[in-house]
């Protein structure tokens, strides 16, 4: 199928092409492995994090990995996270959600597409009305990715905390309605919460340098293999987990 234009206008198109997407696994698996040199994260786990992980990976389980947000380059951190630590065997078999203006330009969307990426129409940038039918598609598209067999990666508070670094900001439902819907299509998702901090710095309020993100401090939270019925609740949920995580990271550095 042929790659279609990434506009609001035409989400229908969109979403059927990355329904079915899949990148090429080995030119992946080399692009998270140079950006594992490349900024070289510093990983810890929560006490019996890292067994448990692996236990669900080996039983096959979809990952919903969920990670705070703090600056643009948060996917080529998270992304040489996932190489250096657990979520390796994983990779190739994970969507990564980023927002829309990411898949404009051309050579950007290549990286993005082989990172296993979907895009995600965010109401501050088109309006909340404007991308309801678009939000709700993705969701759906989420759904069924999970339900065979994928994970899927959100960075769930929607944009980058340059206010309170160490806080995480309220969280929409999407998330919720993610692991809700993939329930309902029969699939068993696993909650990964991974914090990250790129640690004290002059200035919060700014985002970080390349310089800066190198050595970043990653925290995985014990993944939860049982999660509520509700999508709400499922976000409370959530949001517990990723400050627990957060709270780790910083004090990792």
């Amino acid at each position: 199928m042929e790659r279609p234009e990434v506009i609001l206008e035409n989400s229908d198109a969109v979403y059927d092409f990355y329904r079915d997407h899949q990148q090429n696994v080995v030119k992946a698996k080399a692009a998270y492995w140079l950006l594992g040199r490349r900024y070289q994260p510093r990983i810890s786990y929560a006490p019996g994090a890292r067994e448990r992980l692996r236990e669900f990976i080996s039983a096959k389980r979809p990952l919903l990995i969920a990670v705070n947000h703090l600056s643009q380059l948060d996917p080529y951190t998270v992304a040489a996270a996932a190489w250096r630590g657990a979520l390796r065997p994983v990779i190739g078999r994970t969507r990564v959600l980023a927002k829309d203006e990411l898949f404009l330009e051309d050579k950007l969307r290549g990286r993005i597409d082989m990172m296993g990426g979907i895009p995600v129409f965010r109401g501050k940038d088109h309006g909340l009305r404007a991308v309801n039918a678009a939000g709700q598609r993705m969701i759906d598209i989420c759904a069924e990715r999970m339900a065979r067999g994928d994970g899927v990666a959100v960075f769930p508070e929607g944009t980058c905390n340059l206010e309170v670094p160490t806080e995480v900001q309220p969280l929409g439902t999407g998330i919720g309605h993610i692991a809700f819907r993939a329930k309902k299509l029969g699939a068993d998702p696993v909650l990964v919460s991974l914090g990250l901090s790129y640690g004290p710095r002059p200035d919060q309020t700014v985002e970080p340098t390349k310089e800066e993100a190198k050595s970043a401090s990653f925290y995985f939270g014990v993944p939860l293999g049982e999660l509520p019925t509700k999508p709400a609740e499922i976000t409370r949920v959530v949001r517990d987990e990723l400050q627990t995580a957060l709270t780790g990271a910083v004090a990792a550095y």
